[in-house]
Protein backbone atom coordinates (compact mmCIF):
# COMPACT_ATOMS: atom_id res chain seq x y z
CA UNK A 1 0.00 0.00 0.00
CA UNK A 2 2.41 3.00 -1.35
CA UNK A 3 1.88 6.37 0.08
CA UNK A 4 0.46 8.26 -3.66
CA UNK A 5 1.89 12.03 -3.76
CA UNK A 6 -1.09 13.56 -1.50
CA UNK A 7 -3.43 10.51 -0.24
CA UNK A 8 -1.96 7.31 0.94
CA UNK A 9 -5.12 5.94 1.94
CA UNK A 10 -6.14 5.32 -2.18
CA UNK A 11 -3.15 3.88 -2.72
CA UNK A 12 -2.81 1.23 0.46
CA UNK A 13 12.61 -24.74 -24.59
CA UNK A 14 10.94 -26.26 -27.50
CA UNK A 15 11.92 -23.84 -30.22
CA UNK A 16 9.33 -21.58 -31.45
CA UNK A 17 7.49 -21.81 -34.36
CA UNK A 18 4.73 -19.74 -36.62
CA UNK A 19 2.00 -20.82 -38.61
CA UNK A 20 2.20 -18.33 -40.68
CA UNK A 21 4.28 -19.06 -43.71
CA UNK A 22 7.87 -18.73 -42.75
CA UNK A 23 9.83 -15.43 -44.03
CA UNK A 24 13.47 -16.03 -45.87
CA UNK A 25 16.35 -17.52 -43.15
CA UNK A 26 17.99 -14.13 -42.66
CA UNK A 27 18.43 -12.45 -39.32
CA UNK A 28 15.74 -9.92 -40.38
CA UNK A 29 13.10 -12.51 -41.40
CA UNK A 30 14.21 -14.51 -37.99
CA UNK A 31 13.16 -11.27 -36.35
CA UNK A 32 9.86 -11.03 -38.19
CA UNK A 33 9.18 -14.71 -37.16
CA UNK A 34 9.91 -14.18 -33.86
CA UNK A 35 8.76 -10.49 -32.39
CA UNK A 36 11.49 -9.24 -29.24
CA UNK A 37 10.23 -9.24 -26.18
CA UNK A 38 10.20 -5.56 -26.27
CA UNK A 39 7.76 -5.70 -28.29
CA UNK A 40 5.47 -6.94 -25.38
CA UNK A 41 6.36 -4.68 -23.25
CA UNK A 42 3.83 -2.63 -21.85
CA UNK A 43 3.98 1.18 -21.28
CA UNK A 44 2.47 2.40 -17.76
CA UNK A 45 -0.73 4.38 -18.46
CA UNK A 46 -1.57 5.55 -14.67
CA UNK A 47 1.17 7.82 -14.09
CA UNK A 48 2.11 5.62 -10.51
CA UNK A 49 2.74 1.95 -9.99
CA UNK A 50 1.75 0.13 -12.88
CA UNK A 51 2.09 -3.00 -14.84
CA UNK A 52 3.91 -0.60 -17.16
CA UNK A 53 7.07 -1.39 -18.30
CA UNK A 54 8.60 2.72 -18.43
CA UNK A 55 9.06 2.63 -14.20
CA UNK A 56 10.54 6.52 -13.59
CA UNK A 57 13.93 6.11 -12.63
CA UNK A 58 13.51 8.99 -10.26
CA UNK A 59 10.31 8.26 -8.41
CA UNK A 60 11.34 4.70 -8.14
CA UNK A 61 14.26 2.71 -6.75
CA UNK A 62 16.13 0.04 -8.98
CA UNK A 63 15.55 -3.59 -8.42
CA UNK A 64 18.82 -4.79 -9.27
CA UNK A 65 22.35 -4.98 -7.84
CA UNK A 66 22.93 -3.99 -3.88
CA UNK A 67 20.46 -1.81 -2.36
CA UNK A 68 21.70 -0.54 1.58
CA UNK A 69 18.28 -0.81 4.27
CA UNK A 70 18.86 1.15 7.10
CA UNK A 71 16.41 -0.63 10.13
CA UNK A 72 15.95 1.68 13.00
CA UNK A 73 13.44 0.69 15.66
CA UNK A 74 10.95 3.39 17.22
CA UNK A 75 8.94 3.78 20.10
CA UNK A 76 6.85 6.23 21.80
CA UNK A 77 5.69 7.88 25.03
CA UNK A 78 2.47 6.13 25.48
CA UNK A 79 4.24 2.92 24.33
CA UNK A 80 7.45 2.34 25.47
CA UNK A 81 9.63 -0.56 24.43
CA UNK A 82 10.96 -3.14 27.38
CA UNK A 83 12.37 -5.47 25.48
CA UNK A 84 15.42 -5.90 23.24
CA UNK A 85 15.57 -4.69 19.16
CA UNK A 86 16.81 -8.02 18.67
CA UNK A 87 13.44 -10.40 17.85
CA UNK A 88 11.96 -7.56 15.67
CA UNK A 89 15.45 -7.59 13.56
CA UNK A 90 14.89 -11.73 13.12
CA UNK A 91 11.57 -10.85 12.18
CA UNK A 92 11.89 -9.18 9.49
CA UNK A 93 15.40 -10.99 8.25
CA UNK A 94 14.42 -13.58 6.08
CA UNK A 95 13.00 -11.02 4.00
CA UNK A 96 16.13 -10.35 1.89
CA UNK A 97 17.19 -14.18 1.18
CA UNK A 98 13.16 -14.39 -0.04
CA UNK A 99 13.65 -11.29 -2.29
CA UNK A 100 17.54 -12.92 -3.23
CA UNK A 101 15.90 -16.30 -4.10
CA UNK A 102 12.78 -14.69 -6.24
CA UNK A 103 15.19 -12.22 -8.01
CA UNK A 104 17.35 -15.15 -9.12
CA UNK A 105 20.10 -13.26 -7.33
CA UNK A 106 19.39 -9.90 -9.00
CA UNK A 107 18.80 -8.09 -6.26
CA UNK A 108 20.70 -7.94 -2.75
CA UNK A 109 18.94 -6.23 0.86
CA UNK A 110 21.97 -5.14 2.18
CA UNK A 111 20.57 -4.45 5.99
CA UNK A 112 21.63 -3.11 8.94
CA UNK A 113 19.87 -2.83 12.02
CA UNK A 114 20.05 -0.47 15.05
CA UNK A 115 20.54 -1.88 18.67
CA UNK A 116 18.64 0.54 20.28
CA UNK A 117 15.27 2.06 20.73
CA UNK A 118 14.63 5.69 19.35
CA UNK A 119 11.73 7.38 21.61
CA UNK A 120 9.38 9.51 19.41
CA UNK A 121 8.60 13.21 20.16
CA UNK A 122 4.69 12.12 20.17
CA UNK A 123 2.43 9.60 21.54
CA UNK A 124 1.44 6.73 18.85
CA UNK A 125 -1.60 7.84 18.68
CA UNK A 126 -0.43 11.43 17.45
CA UNK A 127 0.57 10.35 14.17
CA UNK A 128 -3.39 9.64 12.74
CA UNK A 129 -2.96 5.79 11.41
CA UNK A 130 -6.22 4.81 12.52
CA UNK A 131 -8.36 8.02 10.99
CA UNK A 132 -6.64 7.55 7.72
CA UNK A 133 -3.23 8.73 6.77
CA UNK A 134 -2.37 11.29 4.34
CA UNK A 135 0.73 11.89 2.62
CA UNK A 136 2.17 14.92 4.55
CA UNK A 137 1.16 13.15 7.94
CA UNK A 138 3.11 9.79 7.01
CA UNK A 139 5.86 11.82 6.00
CA UNK A 140 5.76 13.77 9.45
CA UNK A 141 6.24 10.18 11.23
CA UNK A 142 8.88 9.19 8.68
CA UNK A 143 10.95 12.59 9.97
CA UNK A 144 10.31 12.52 13.56
CA UNK A 145 11.40 8.46 13.36
CA UNK A 146 14.16 9.15 11.79
CA UNK A 147 15.26 12.59 13.69
CA UNK A 148 15.11 10.43 16.58
CA UNK A 149 17.19 7.94 15.47
CA UNK A 150 20.18 9.99 13.76
CA UNK A 151 22.08 10.64 17.19
CA UNK A 152 23.18 7.23 17.32
CA UNK A 153 22.52 5.95 13.49
CA UNK A 154 24.20 7.17 10.06
CA UNK A 155 21.87 7.68 7.20
CA UNK A 156 24.51 9.17 4.64
CA UNK A 157 24.97 5.23 2.50
CA UNK A 158 21.10 4.30 3.09
CA UNK A 159 19.39 3.22 0.15
CA UNK A 160 15.74 3.46 2.11
CA UNK A 161 14.92 3.08 5.37
CA UNK A 162 13.09 0.55 7.41
CA UNK A 163 10.44 1.91 10.29
CA UNK A 164 9.81 -0.84 13.13
CA UNK A 165 7.41 0.08 15.81
CA UNK A 166 7.46 -1.40 19.42
CA UNK A 167 4.99 -4.28 19.24
CA UNK A 168 2.81 -2.41 22.16
CA UNK A 169 2.10 0.49 19.39
CA UNK A 170 -1.16 -0.38 19.01
CA UNK A 171 -2.28 2.56 16.48
CA UNK A 172 0.12 1.73 14.30
CA UNK A 173 -1.52 -0.78 13.02
CA UNK A 174 -0.31 -1.10 9.18
CA UNK A 175 2.64 -0.53 6.89
CA UNK A 176 2.52 1.62 4.49
CA UNK A 177 5.28 2.33 2.13
CA UNK A 178 6.95 5.66 1.51
CA UNK A 179 7.61 7.33 -2.46
CA UNK A 180 9.24 10.32 -1.91
CA UNK A 181 7.74 13.95 -3.62
CA UNK A 182 10.24 15.34 -5.78
CA UNK A 183 8.79 18.80 -5.89
CA UNK A 184 9.05 18.78 -2.05
CA UNK A 185 11.92 19.42 0.41
CA UNK A 186 11.15 15.56 2.17
CA UNK A 187 13.06 14.23 4.94
CA UNK A 188 17.13 14.56 4.74
CA UNK A 189 19.64 13.37 7.23
CA UNK A 190 23.56 13.14 7.44
CA UNK A 191 23.19 14.88 3.62
CA UNK A 192 21.30 12.14 2.08
CA UNK A 193 17.79 12.59 0.91
CA UNK A 194 15.47 9.90 2.42
CA UNK A 195 13.37 8.66 -0.66
CA UNK A 196 12.01 5.46 0.07
CA UNK A 197 10.87 4.04 3.28
CA UNK A 198 8.65 1.41 4.58
CA UNK A 199 7.12 2.42 8.09
CA UNK A 200 6.24 -1.19 9.39
CA UNK A 201 2.79 -1.57 11.72
CA UNK A 202 1.46 -4.65 13.77
CA UNK A 203 0.27 -6.22 10.75
CA UNK A 204 4.14 -7.22 10.36
CA UNK A 205 3.46 -9.81 13.17
CA UNK A 206 -0.01 -11.47 10.96
CA UNK A 207 2.25 -11.30 8.06
CA UNK A 208 5.71 -12.06 8.67
CA UNK A 209 8.81 -11.45 6.22
CA UNK A 210 6.88 -11.38 3.23
CA UNK A 211 5.63 -7.86 4.25
CA UNK A 212 8.87 -6.57 3.76
CA UNK A 213 8.73 -8.20 0.32
CA UNK A 214 5.39 -6.45 -0.88
CA UNK A 215 6.35 -2.85 0.20
CA UNK A 216 9.73 -3.10 -0.75
CA UNK A 217 8.49 -4.02 -4.40
CA UNK A 218 6.33 -0.73 -4.52
CA UNK A 219 9.60 1.14 -3.93
CA UNK A 220 10.44 -0.97 -7.29
CA UNK A 221 7.11 0.50 -9.11
CA UNK A 222 4.69 -2.30 -8.83
CA UNK A 223 1.31 -1.78 -7.59
CA UNK A 224 -0.97 -3.74 -5.44
CA UNK A 225 -2.68 -6.70 -6.71
CA UNK A 226 -5.19 -7.15 -4.35
CA UNK A 227 -8.91 -5.48 -4.42
CA UNK A 228 -9.30 -1.71 -2.58
CA UNK A 229 -12.93 -2.33 -3.19
CA UNK A 230 -15.12 -5.66 -3.18
CA UNK A 231 -13.44 -9.15 -2.67
CA UNK A 232 -10.46 -8.44 -1.39
CA UNK A 233 -8.75 -11.23 -3.19
CA UNK A 234 -10.50 -12.08 -6.32
CA UNK A 235 -8.03 -10.36 -8.82
CA UNK A 236 -4.94 -12.65 -8.19
CA UNK A 237 -5.61 -14.63 -4.80
CA UNK A 238 -2.00 -15.87 -3.56
CA UNK A 239 -0.50 -15.89 -6.65
CA UNK A 240 1.86 -13.15 -6.63
CA UNK A 241 3.04 -11.02 -3.21
CA UNK A 242 1.83 -8.01 -4.28
CA UNK A 243 -1.65 -9.70 -3.60
CA UNK A 244 -1.89 -11.60 -0.69
CA UNK A 245 1.20 -12.06 1.03
CA UNK A 246 0.21 -14.98 3.19
CA UNK A 247 -1.30 -16.74 -0.10
CA UNK A 248 -0.45 -20.84 -1.19
CA UNK A 249 2.18 -19.65 -3.64
CA UNK A 250 3.19 -15.84 -3.29
CA UNK A 251 6.00 -15.48 -5.93
CA UNK A 252 6.39 -12.50 -7.64
CA UNK A 253 4.81 -13.20 -11.08
CA UNK A 254 7.09 -13.81 -14.25
CA UNK A 255 5.17 -10.40 -15.57
CA UNK A 256 6.53 -8.49 -12.14
CA UNK A 257 10.04 -10.24 -12.68
CA UNK A 258 10.53 -8.97 -16.27
CA UNK A 259 9.27 -5.53 -15.21
CA UNK A 260 11.86 -5.27 -12.48
CA UNK A 261 15.15 -6.83 -14.89
CA UNK A 262 15.01 -10.19 -13.16
CA UNK A 263 13.84 -11.72 -15.73
CA UNK A 264 15.68 -11.10 -19.44
CA UNK A 265 14.41 -10.38 -22.08
CA UNK A 266 15.59 -13.42 -23.97
CA UNK A 267 13.23 -15.46 -21.29
CA UNK A 268 10.41 -14.30 -22.71
CA UNK A 269 8.43 -16.08 -25.61
CA UNK A 270 6.62 -13.02 -27.69
CA UNK A 271 3.64 -12.71 -29.81
CA UNK A 272 2.88 -9.35 -30.85
CA UNK A 273 1.80 -7.45 -34.10
CA UNK A 274 -0.31 -7.48 -37.20
CA UNK A 275 0.01 -10.94 -38.04
CA UNK A 276 -1.57 -14.33 -37.19
CA UNK A 277 0.20 -16.92 -35.70
CA UNK A 278 1.54 -19.30 -33.13
CA UNK A 279 4.48 -20.42 -30.94
CA UNK A 280 4.86 -23.55 -28.98
CA UNK A 281 6.86 -22.92 -25.84
CA UNK A 282 8.37 -24.77 -23.17
CA UNK A 283 8.23 -22.54 -19.67
CA UNK A 284 10.63 -23.33 -16.47
CA UNK A 285 8.92 -22.62 -13.26
CA UNK A 286 9.01 -19.09 -12.24
CA UNK A 287 10.39 -20.69 -8.68
CA UNK A 288 13.69 -21.57 -10.20
CA UNK A 289 16.42 -19.83 -12.29
CA UNK A 290 16.77 -20.44 -15.73
CA UNK A 291 15.01 -21.11 -19.19
CA UNK A 292 12.28 -19.30 -21.01
CA UNK A 293 9.94 -17.75 -18.17
CA UNK A 294 6.93 -16.86 -19.78
CA UNK A 295 5.22 -16.42 -23.32
CA UNK A 296 3.05 -13.13 -23.67
CA UNK A 297 0.71 -12.43 -26.13
CA UNK A 298 0.22 -8.87 -26.70
CA UNK A 299 -3.31 -8.06 -27.28
CA UNK A 300 -3.72 -4.31 -27.34
CA UNK A 301 -1.80 -1.07 -26.35
CA UNK A 302 -1.80 -1.37 -23.03
CA UNK A 303 -2.91 -5.14 -22.67
CA UNK A 304 -1.48 -8.63 -23.03
CA UNK A 305 -2.44 -11.97 -21.85
CA UNK A 306 0.53 -14.29 -19.83
CA UNK A 307 1.28 -17.85 -19.37
CA UNK A 308 3.94 -18.66 -17.09
CA UNK A 309 4.78 -22.20 -15.25
CA UNK A 310 4.44 -22.60 -11.39
CA UNK A 311 5.61 -25.47 -8.86
CA UNK A 312 4.38 -25.34 -5.41
CA UNK A 313 7.10 -25.44 -2.75
CA UNK A 314 7.23 -26.91 0.76
CA UNK A 315 3.90 -27.62 1.94
CA UNK A 316 2.05 -25.70 -0.87
CA UNK A 317 -1.24 -27.21 -1.79
CA UNK A 318 -0.91 -29.48 -5.20
CA UNK A 319 -2.12 -29.63 -7.78
CA UNK A 320 -3.45 -26.12 -7.01
CA UNK A 321 0.02 -24.39 -7.31
CA UNK A 322 1.34 -26.52 -9.80
CA UNK A 323 0.67 -25.99 -13.84
CA UNK A 324 0.52 -22.89 -15.93
CA UNK A 325 -0.70 -19.80 -14.82
CA UNK A 326 -2.37 -17.87 -17.53
CA UNK A 327 -3.43 -14.37 -16.63
CA UNK A 328 -4.48 -10.39 -18.45
CA UNK A 329 -2.06 -7.69 -17.69
CA UNK A 330 -3.45 -4.04 -18.25
CA UNK A 331 -0.78 -1.65 -18.05
CA UNK A 332 -3.98 1.72 -18.31
CA UNK A 333 -5.68 -0.05 -14.73
CA UNK A 334 -4.64 1.40 -11.34
CA UNK A 335 -3.05 -0.09 -8.49
CA UNK A 336 -6.16 -2.06 -6.43
CA UNK A 337 -8.28 -1.85 -9.17
CA UNK A 338 -6.95 -5.05 -10.95
CA UNK A 339 -4.24 -4.17 -13.00
CA UNK A 340 -3.31 -7.87 -13.68
CA UNK A 341 -6.33 -10.78 -13.22
CA UNK A 342 -5.50 -14.43 -13.04
CA UNK A 343 -7.99 -16.34 -15.61
CA UNK A 344 -9.50 -18.87 -13.02
CA UNK A 345 -10.86 -22.65 -14.20
CA UNK A 346 -9.58 -26.00 -14.45
CA UNK A 347 -10.09 -29.20 -16.70
CA UNK A 348 -13.53 -30.93 -16.08
CA UNK A 349 -12.73 -33.38 -13.17
CA UNK A 350 -9.91 -31.21 -11.70
CA UNK A 351 -10.17 -31.10 -7.93
CA UNK A 352 -11.32 -27.55 -6.21
CA UNK A 353 -8.68 -25.37 -5.36
CA UNK A 354 -10.39 -22.94 -2.83
CA UNK A 355 -13.03 -20.82 -3.21
CA UNK A 356 -11.71 -18.41 -5.66
CA UNK A 357 -10.58 -21.36 -8.32
CA UNK A 358 -7.56 -18.69 -9.09
CA UNK A 359 -5.36 -22.23 -9.60
CA UNK A 360 -3.04 -23.10 -12.40
CA UNK A 361 -4.40 -25.34 -15.62
CA UNK A 362 -3.15 -28.34 -16.11
CA UNK A 363 -2.00 -30.87 -19.87
CA UNK A 364 -5.31 -30.79 -21.85
CA UNK A 365 -6.77 -27.76 -20.94
CA UNK A 366 -7.01 -24.66 -22.92
CA UNK A 367 -8.07 -20.70 -22.64
CA UNK A 368 -9.50 -18.66 -25.50
CA UNK A 369 -10.27 -15.07 -25.62
CA UNK A 370 -12.14 -14.69 -28.96
CA UNK A 371 -12.47 -10.66 -28.21
CA UNK A 372 -8.56 -10.53 -28.57
CA UNK A 373 -8.21 -13.52 -31.10
CA UNK A 374 -5.62 -15.38 -28.29
CA UNK A 375 -5.79 -19.27 -27.46
CA UNK A 376 -3.34 -21.05 -24.72
CA UNK A 377 -2.92 -24.22 -24.97
CA UNK A 378 -1.56 -26.30 -21.96
CA UNK A 379 0.26 -29.49 -23.97
CA UNK A 380 2.27 -30.89 -21.82
CA UNK A 381 3.41 -30.83 -17.89
CA UNK A 382 6.14 -32.35 -15.90
CA UNK A 383 9.04 -32.29 -12.79
CA UNK A 384 10.72 -29.29 -14.65
CA UNK A 385 7.89 -27.11 -16.10
CA UNK A 386 5.46 -26.98 -19.07
CA UNK A 387 4.59 -27.01 -22.62
CA UNK A 388 2.27 -24.29 -23.89
CA UNK A 389 1.11 -23.32 -27.20
CA UNK A 390 0.49 -19.50 -27.91
CA UNK A 391 -1.73 -18.72 -30.76
CA UNK A 392 -3.15 -15.35 -32.29
CA UNK A 393 -6.60 -16.42 -34.47
CA UNK A 394 -6.80 -13.06 -36.17
CA UNK A 395 -5.57 -9.34 -36.24
CA UNK A 396 -5.58 -7.41 -33.39
CA UNK A 397 -8.17 -4.97 -32.28
CA UNK A 398 -6.46 -1.21 -32.68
Amino acid sequence: MPTRLRLLATVLALTATLTAPAPAATAAGRAAAHPAAADCALAGRTGWTDEGHDTDPVQFQPATGTRRVLTIFVDFPDAPATEPTAPYAAHLAPAAGWLRTASYGGLRLDVTASRRWARMPQASTAYGFQRGLSFEAHERYLRDAIAAADPYEDFSSADMVYVVPVRTATAIPFSPTYLFDPATAGVTADGRRIKWAVTFGQDMWRWGHKVAAHETGHTFGLPDLYAFTGETHGFVGGWDVMGHIAGAAPQYLGWHSWKLGWTRDDQVACLAGPRAGSRTVRLTPVERPGGTKIAVVRTGPTTAYVAESRRAAGNDPAPCSTGVLIYKVDSAVATGEGPVRVIGGRPPGAPPCGPLDLAARAPGDTFTDPATGTRIEMLAGGRTGDVVRVTRLATLPR
